[in-house]
């Protein structure tokens, strides 16, 4: 036994994950792809100008970079991009603007609780999450409610589409026409208003740009995976954990803003919502180890599996504590919004909306689990789906 793992004997045999055994189950990582299991090698791989993105980029390859999803691009074009999209991102924006959203949002969806005494956290976590979504993204000329009840059922519809025969068939059909359906009557309106009124959000800017309708509805749609639904499913998945641990919720309730993000990132470092990214070498490189990479191969970072590193996390892994990442000199999150040129620009977005929620559900009087979220896999994101919990509290 390590000295670590000598140091935490109460939590040695402890496992507080709770999606590991679906992930293991059912996540199926691309062929062709190397896995790494190692944090400083994974970091290395993702913080490197001399790796770019390993999947789904071949399909844009011909197609003017300007007007590529910025998730796609790679190189100077990417830094420039991300560059001007960073305001919308940054610590002031979320606290002088986002911030209003959040709130606003949250004390709306806790008094609907509060009346009705009840209510299903994934759908009250997608109202939040597309409600900043759409400040930002500038999804705002449409009735939020009706907007986050189209996504939903397009998001549901998507997880169809590759079901073997005839129902895969028809979940494409229905994903396409819900996708068409969005676009008509969210998307569109927002391209409108923004070709007369310029507004400070990412329609504005590609409007400004001069992207196409079409190319718009790609990045709305590449936000809409990144900043609803990967947020909802986390907060769904802190609320599961805090609602069974008591010691852990009291430990949220009681502690500063720093103590909350940091049980956070913990529930996030053992249940990423994403399994995988793909990156591959386009020169040679060598790593902080001394390993020497060669142009062309290709990699899996497997996040589950790195963030567990004991190299990089400490002893007992598998167990929630506040205090790693300050013991490891860690930065938050670990790897689970990536590292790197491609980090995810929202990562402290979804975490400020996610504390918001989280503190304002757990002081709702009487709140309670009355029934677990029934988990599911994400082909598309390689990662979990979290529905049908309810939770009960005391009537307003």
């Amino acid at each position: 036994m390590t000295e670590g793992a000598a140091a935490c004997p109460a939590r040695q045999n402890r496992d507080d994950r709770k999606s590991a055994a679906l992930a293991d189950a059912e996540a199926r990582p691309e062929v062709g792809f190397a896995p790494i299991h190692q944090f400083g090698f994974a970091r290395d791989i993702m913080r490197s100008a001399a790796v770019k993105q390993g999947m789904e980029v071949d399909y844009f390859k011909d197609k003017e970079p300007s007007k590529v999803p910025v998730i796609f691009l790679d190189g100077e074009i990417h830094k420039k991009r991300r560059a001007q999209l960073a305001r919308y991102f940054t610590p002031k924006a979320i606290a002088g603007r986002h911030r209003q959203v959040m709130d606003r949002t949250t004390a709306e969806v806790m008094g609907d609780l509060r009346r009705n005494s009840r209510g299903q956290l994934d759908v009250m976590s997608l109202r939040l999450a597309c409600d900043v979504a759409a400040e930002i993204v500038g999804l705002t000329n449409t009735d939020p409610d009706a907007m986050s009840n189209r996504l939903r059922k397009k998001f549901t519809a998507s997880g169809k589409r590759k079901r073997p025969g005839l129902m895969g068939r028809l979940g494409a059909i229905e994903d396409t026409l819900r996708t068409l359906w969005f676009f008509k009557r969210d998307v569109v309106p927002a391209i409108r208003h923004r070709q007369t009124h310029d507004c400070d959000d990412v329609i504005s800017f590609l409007v400004r740009e001069g992207f196409s309708d079409q190319e718009i509805l790609v990045e709305c749609m590449t936000y809409a995976t990144a900043g609803m639904i990967t947020t909802r499913e986390f907060i769904v998945m802190v609320a599961w954990h805090l609602l069974e641990n008591e010691d852990l919720r009291r430990q949220f309730l009681d502690g500063s803003e720093e103590v909350q993000f940091a049980i956070l990132d913990e529930i996030l470092r053992i249940d990423p919502v994403a399994a995988y990214v793909y990156r591959k070498a386009e020169e040679d490189l060598v790593t902080s180890d001394g390993r020497q990479v060669k142009a062309g191969e290709q990699f899996l970072v497997d996040i589950r599996n790195i963030n567990l590193d004991e190299a990089a996390t400490g002893a007992c892994p598998f167990a929630i504590d506040a205090e790693r990442s300050k013991r490891e000199r860690m930065p938050s999150n670990w790897l689970s919004f990536g590292d790197g040129p491609h980090r995810c620009p929202g990562a402290q977005v979804a975490m400020h909306e996610t504390r918001v929620f989280i503190d304002a559900l757990l002081r709702v009087p009487g709140i309670r689990l009355a029934r677990k979220p029934t988990m599911g896999w994400i082909e598309e994101i390689n990662g979990y789906e979290l529905h049908g919990a309810i939770v009960e509290c005391d009537r307003a």
